[in-house]
């Protein structure tokens, strides 16, 4: 005697939810407990329940990369503010792309077999084993996509590590857990770029856990070269809207360069795990006017005037300025 087996159970994943997802989800669901529901009507739905809810996402509290710095619920690079940048955003859209007619070409073979070549629509499999032109199809077009990405790829490699003639230098070195910045061309002053971690001491125009008390300043349309070099651990010297990234490693100088085109104030962070407060060693890019920056020059040769007759600042010195400057 044949017992009929009961249906399988398909868990309720949405239990709990909100009631809308839960209507969008109700048909997808019993489509999938029932076998006599055409395959295409299922993939139908699947479609349009991944659609509305991509739609609901990007109408809801998404938005767009602000420029120097990240933005709630960003989607996308942060703006451009350099043409480094400029071309990195072109290229990551290129790629985009790419990836999504590969993506589609994809998805639509797999449907074409799942709905021509399952058991009941063909039940007399072919018997071919070879076509010469597919294979020199899916050999040539592979080499050409991957052509067509490592042209533009080299040249980026390129515009990021061929450092023009420069206009301004300067030297950020990586201490635990706060940046030093030096600009040698400019004469001998030096300052420490440390967190504000009292939020009532931010300016208006600082974002949390972002703000510094003294940020590094460049002049707009200048070429800068930024040379990097740790003081006790490897860090990572990062602006996005730059387009940079560079190690900052003990002993090693390492130098990257980037050309401001608009004025305004870019934020980074420390991108290498360097310690405990990884987390809260920002940077702080204000890009001025040539003129503005011409009297920051001589307000910081007077403000921050290096004595190098001093002598160096060990790690516990620097430990223990860094905890009374947090205090």
């Amino acid at each position: 005697m044949l017992v009929e087996e009961p249906p399988v159970a398909v868990p309720d994943l949405v239990a709990g939810s909100w009631p809308w997802l839960r209507l969008l989800v109700r048909p997808v669901r019993q489509s999938l407990i029932s076998s006599k529901e055409p395959v295409m009507l299922v993939l139908k739905r699947l479609t349009a329940l991944a659609v509305t809810l991509l739609a609901i996402l990007a109408g809801g509290n998404a938005a767009f990369a602000g420029l120097g710095h990240p933005s709630d619920w960003q989607l996308g690079l942060q703006q451009s503010g350099s043409p480094v940048m400029d071309y990195t955003i072109w290229f990551h859209d290129y790629l985009l792309w790419i990836i999504t007619a590969i993506t589609i070409f994809v998805l639509a073979l797999l449907v074409v077999c799942i709905v021509r070549f399952n058991a009941r629509s063909n039940p007399v499999p072919s018997r071919t084993t070879h076509n010469t032109l597919l294979e020199v199809l899916w050999t040539i077009v592979p080499i050409a996509i991957l052509t067509a990405i490592a042209v533009p790829s080299f040249k980026l490699l390129f515009l990021q590590l061929n450092v023009p003639a420069a206009d301004l230098t300067v030297k950020a070195t990586g201490k635990q857990w706060y940046w030093s910045y030096s600009y040698p061309d400019n004469g001998k002053f030096e300052f420490d770029s440390v967190l504000v971690r009292d939020e009532k001491q931010l300016r208006p125009d600082q974002p949390r856990l972002l703000g510094v008390d003294n940020e590094m300043v460049v002049p707009v349309n200048k070429v800068v070269r930024v040379q990097t070099i740790g003081a006790e651990v490897i860090h990572a010297f990062a602006v996005p809207s730059f387009g940079i990234k560079i190690d900052a490693i003990p002993g090693r100088l390492n130098e990257t360069w980037f050309k401001a085109t608009r004025e305004g104030i870019y934020y980074g962070q420390c991108s290498e795990l360097c310690g405990k407060d990884h987390a809260y060693m920002p940077i702080a890019v204000r890009v001025v006017s040539e003129q503005a920056f011409a009297a920051w020059v001589e307000e910081a040769k007077k403000k921050f005037a290096r004595d190098d007759a001093a002598p160096a600042t060990n790690v516990a010195a620097a430990d223990e300025a860094d905890n009374a400057r947090a205090r």
